[in-house]
């Protein structure tokens, strides 16, 4: 049963007198259920809901905790209690080489309980005839020997598309690209590799074939394993870059005749040549995405396997002998969860606080994942930032002229914590800080710079409306008592510039008492293309638009 037709919905009308037979009471049995599993689908997707870790209790069983979940046809699935088995002895178990991962899968299950004599079918057969007077809804735990294809999965195509590059027994090459970018972004493209521990060591190597794509990294994907290593699945990421010349679709994929795969001594061909298609749009990419949900027809919204399961554990098996051992256990591997609406709530609520308070290179990834690719950018250059290209007729810079004009924007986050290291402090307690010194990325010679300060908000409303990211220019006060007031400290921003080495400094002066301890401040650089480098002018070194969230004049006091 691919698609569960829950609907349309039928009921019994009662009235006095009316014959009651079995197909009657199994349709009001049957309304209840489809009209409670469709919501369940709908509402909440599939997944496990609580408990159900799986635990190696031995080299060769597994316990699965007691726990809840609900499958992609919207029925529940409970484990009541505790339950361990051995794995060779489940169903599914083929692996008789051990050189496999396998996978712990979970299915609705439904059976008879409490067997009654049939006294009506007693009058028709002569034989002693019964029924079960009851029917247990369980489950059916059993074992996979193959990963799913990634477009099964719930929602696993929705925001990125996944392209299997190699499959093998042993091993799993994927590549991972966002469904949607804007005009100009810059953003990464995933290869994800898979394998068994009994694979050998493995090396690739191609040539990315791109249209409407610029390679960032020259476009020549290499991947050798340590010899060490003992993992078995690695990540590595491409930078790419999307043109400015107006929405379309760009495609990424294998250049021909350039593949090559090698796993311990085998030279493998096969390498897929399927090209991703990465869509470039101007609108934002997260509305994109709700507007591809929510538009979604009902049958594909109820899609689901023939036989839905959940994978609830990746488990490792290591040959020792005749036999094999049990090496890791991974649980759920690939995400099938379902979050209690009011639990992610009140955690949003919890890590925005906290998030407020940290360093952005600091904050965990979890934090990276709500769509903040940048973040990750910063995560490994330690608040270092990086300069990028914007389009330059974004909305962001529309006080700027466009033609011929080069931009590039970045961030930077300043602590302002009184222990500073940047701090400005003379006898006493410091007000003022200095970010690390920035390089724009334009060259040598004269920009102006522009500033803003940023705000970040993780709620589950804001990130619905597509309005926890805000950026305050002028004099933010003018918000106060609204519901866009800022929680950022009232301060004074100032711009030092270096021409000569095409660099520069954000200087924050803080007005109040503040309970954050890192403000972020936006920037953009911006040269007319036409400027010359070693002409003389008669005015400052660099000109600067200081816009923060006390709006003062912008020559700063630093």
């Amino acid at each position: 049963m691919r698609k569960s037709r829950y609907y349309p919905f039928e009921r019994n009308r009662y009235f006095y007198g009316k014959l009651l037979t079995v197909r009657d009471f199994e349709s009001e049995q049957k309304y209840f259920n489809d009209k409670r599993r469709m919501m369940n689908r709908l509402l909440f997707g599939s997944g496990v809901i609580t408990g159900l870790q799986v635990i190696a209790v031995d080299d060769k069983s597994v316990s699965v905790e007691m726990g809840a979940a609900i499958d992609a046809l919207g029925r529940e699935i409970v484990v009541p209690a505790p339950v361990t088995l051995k794995l060779s002895m489940m169903d599914g178990f083929t692996n008789n080489e051990y050189a496999k991962n396998v996978y712990l899968c979970i299915a609705y299950d439904e059976k008879g309980k409490e067997p009654v004599h049939s006294i009506a079918n007693s009058s028709v057969r002569s034989d002693e005839v019964s029924e079960y007077n009851r029917v247990l809804e369980s489950y059916r735990l059993f074992v996979r020997e193959e990963a799913p294809d990634p477009s099964s999965l719930p929602m696993g195509q929705l925001a990125e598309q996944t392209v299997v590059l190699y499959r093998d027994d042993h091993v799993r090459v994927l590549q991972l690209t966002p469904r949607y970018v804007n005009p100009g972004q810059t953003f990464l493209a995933t290869i994800r590799i898979e394998k068994t521990l009994q694979a050998g060591k493995i090396e690739l190597q191609y040539e990315l074939s791109t249209n409407r794509l610029e390679a960032l990294d020259g476009g020549t994907v290499r991947f050798t394993e340590p010899q060490d290593s003992q993992e078995t699945e690695y990540e590595f990421q491409l930078a790419l870059r999307a043109d400015g010349v107006g929405s379309g679709k760009a495609l990424v994929g294998v250049k021909s005749g350039t593949a090559s795969l090698r796993i311990g001594d085998r030279q493998l061909d096969g390498i897929s040549r399927e090209a991703a298609s990465v869509v470039i749009i101007p609108s934002a990419v997260q509305e994109q995405l709700m507007d591809d949900f929510l538009k979604q027809s009902l049958e594909d919204s109820l899609d689901s396997p023939s036989e839905p399961c959940l994978y609830l554990a990746k488990i490792g098996l290591l040959q020792m002998g005749p036999t094999y051992v049990i090496e890791r256990v991974e649980q759920v591997p690939f995400g099938e969860y379902v979050y209690n609406a009011s639990a992610s709530h009140r955690l949003a609520l919890a890590e925005a606080r906290r998030l407020r308070g940290l360093p952005r290179h600091e904050m965990p990834a979890a934090a990276e994942e709500r769509g903040e690719r940048e973040s990750r950018a910063a995560a490994k250059a330690e608040a270092a930032p990086t300069a990028e290209p914007v389009p330059a007729r974004s909305a962001e810079n529309a006080a700027i002229p466009p033609g011929g004009a080069d931009i590039r924007t970045g961030y930077v986050d300043i602590p302002i914590s009184p222990f500073s290291k940047s701090a400005l402090s003379f006898g006493k307690a410091a007000k003022s800080f200095v970010s690390p010194e920035i390089a724009h990325g334009l060259g040598a010679g004269h920009v102006l710079v522009v500033t803003s300060v940023e705000e970040w908000t993780h709620d589950a409303i804001s990130d619905m409306l597509s309005s926890g990211q805000r950026s305050y220019f002028g004099t933010a006060d003018v918000f106060a008592g609204s519901e866009y007031e800022t929680a950022l400290p009232e301060c004074q921003l100032g711009v030092v510039a270096y021409p000569q080495k095409g660099t520069f400094r954000i200087g924050i002066k803080v007005r109040q008492i503040a309970e954050s301890r890192t403000v972020r401040i936006r920037w953009w650089a911006y040269r007319n293309g036409q400027a010359q480098l070693d002409e003389p002018e008669p005015v400052p070194d660099i000109v600067t638009v200081s816009e923060a969230a006390a709006g003062s004049d912008p020559k700063s006091e630093l």
